[in-house]
């Protein structure tokens, strides 16, 4: 048995046609979703606003045992750049904390451009966590917040650096800032967000997860190669082989 909690699923919860019948019939698209992995990551969330009526519903839509990571807005994380956006956090907090026990994570994507600053970053988390105490992973894309001293504060404030597919940087190439969580987001290679993972690569990757998970470790990880209905089938068979290596 895993000594961690292991949440597998898509960037959204659409169903292409040709696995649709891998999931359970009737209700919503998510209902359908729901019945075969145990974990969605809001993207919308970072281009609009959803109401907390909205994120209710899709909480009341998914068995218990179901979470979300719901993405930062971009106005927080592209146009303020972490800058005095305390109001914009806590309005985004309170949509989103209407999931309940559903929200599972929040997902904090920086921009390429935007350079590690500690006094920055340093207010930014510190601000987050005032108002949020459960997961959160960051996923930097400029190579200043894949050193030491980056790498600390986010460790710090207990947060994940996301392992991201395709790397960008070198030192991406495994997960970094707090250790008690790894937080894998799947784009697609060689093109990103079409093209599929494939069988051994995502065998692979069980095994890999599997040793996290015995060692404590909770994981996370999000299929985004959506264009071409890829996920959905990948994160099938990530559930298929990780059951086989924690049986």
């Amino acid at each position: 048995m895993a000594a961690a909690p292991c949440y597998v699923g898509c960037a959204g919860w659409s169903l292409p046609r040709a696995v649709q019948r891998a999931f359970g019939a009737g209700g919503s698209h998510l209902q359908r979703y729901a019945t075969q992995l145990n974990a969605c990551e809001i993207n919308s969330s970072f281009h609009r606003a959803h109401s907390a009526a909205t994120y209710r519903r899709w909480a009341e839509s998914t068995p218990e045992h179901f979470r979300f990571s719901v993405k930062l807005p971009k106005a927080i994380t592209h146009e303020r750049k972490l800058l005095a956006c305390e109001p914009l956090l806590g309005e985004f907090i309170e949509q989103a904390g209407a999931l309940g026990t559903r929200l599972g994570c929040l997902l904090v994507q920086l921009p390429p451009s935007l350079a590690f600053d500690a006094a920055t970053a340093g207010a930014f988390l510190t601000a987050l966590r005032r108002r949020w105490d459960g997961p959160v992973a960051a996923e930097p894309r400029h190579a200043s917040w894949f050193g030491p001293q980056a790498d600390a504060m986010l460790a710090g404030h207990r947060v994940a650096r996301v392992l991201a597919d395709p790397v960008r940087q070198a030192a991406g190439a495994t997960p970094g800032g707090w250790q008690g969580l790894t937080y894998l987001r799947l784009h697609g290679s060689p093109r990103m967000y079409y093209s599929a993972y494939e069988p051994a690569l995502i065998a692979t990757l069980a095994r890999r997860m599997a040793v996290a998970l015995r060692e404590g470790t909770a994981v996370w990880c999000v299929f985004d190669n959506t264009a071409a209905g890829a996920a959905a089938d990948n994160a099938l068979g990530l559930k298929r082989a990780l059951d086989k290596e924690l049986e």
